[in-house]
C-alpha cells in the first residue's frame, strides 16, 4: 500500500489568515507547492486534512470553503504542476451553533477519522506515512494514527509547549523543510 504525507492547510500551504472564507484571501507560502510535487515525485500521496471549524461556528459556508480549497489547488498547479490527492475537512466543532455540525465527532483533529477516511478511500497504508502541520493539534492527531508528525512553524505562533503531551519528530520552518526532513530519511532508510 502506497505511503502518504498528511498536510494540514492553513498555516501549512498556505498563509494563515484565521477563518479564511474568501478566495482572494489565498496565498501560498514558499516553497509549499514545489514541496508537495517533490513529494508525489517521490511516489508518496500527498492528503490535504483539515480541521474548518468556522463553518459550525457560522463564519462561513460549504460553499465558500470548497471556493477557497479550489483556489489553493489552482494556485497550486499553476505554481508547481502539483496537487493534493485528496483534501478532507472536518467542518465540526463541539460550541457550533449551525446543525448538523455542532458537536463532536471522530473526525476533528486531534481525531483521526479524516486520516482513516483517507486510507480507506485512497488505499493508503499508515504505517510509515508522515504529517505535517503547524499546530500541536496536528502533530498529535500524527500521534494518534500512529504517524510520523513534524510541526512547522509557518502558520499561528505556537500554542504553549505542553498543552498537548506529544512532540513532534522535528520542527521546521516552513513545508519545504518538511518535505526535505521527509525526503531525506527516506531516501537513507532512516527512522520514520
Amino acid at each position: 500500500m502506497r505511503r502518504a504525507v498528511f498536510l494540514d492547510r492553513d498555516g501549512t500551504i498556505n498563509v494563515e489568515v484565521g477563518y479564511i472564507s474568501d478566495p482572494a484571501q489565498v496565498r501560498l507560502l514558499p516553497g509549499a507547492a514545489r514541496a508537495i510535487a517533490d513529494l508525489r515525485q517521490a511516489g508518496l500521496a500527498v492528503v490535504g486534512v483539515s480541521n474548518q471549524s468556522g463553518i459550525a461556528r457560522g463564519r462561513f459556508g460549504l460553499e465558500q470553503m470548497h471556493a477557497v480549497q479550489a483556489e489553493v489547488e489552482r494556485q497550486l498547479r499553476e505554481e508547481a504542476g502539483a496537487w493534493l490527492d485528496a483534501f478532507y475537512f472536518c467542518p465540526h466543532h463541539p460550541e457550533g451553533v449551525v446543525e448538523p455540525y455542532a458537536g463532536i465527532c471522530d473526525c476533528r483533529k486531534p481525531g483521526t477519522g479524516m486520516l482513516e477516511q483517507a486510507a480507506r478511500e485512497l488505499g493508503l497504508s499508515l504505517e510509515g506515512s508522515f504529517m505535517v502541520g503547524d499546530k500541536r493539534i496536528d502533530v498529535a492527531c500524527g500521534h494518534n494514527a500512529g504517524l510520523t508528525s513534524l510541526l512547522v512553524t509557518s502558520g499561528m505562533p505556537l500554542d504553549p509547549a505542553g498543552s498537548v503531551a506529544e512532540e513532534p519528530a522535528s520542527t521546521l520552518p516552513d513545508l519545504a523543510a518538511a518535505a526535505r526532513w521527509i525526503l531525506e530519511r527516506l531516501a537513507g532508510g532512516g527512522p520514520r
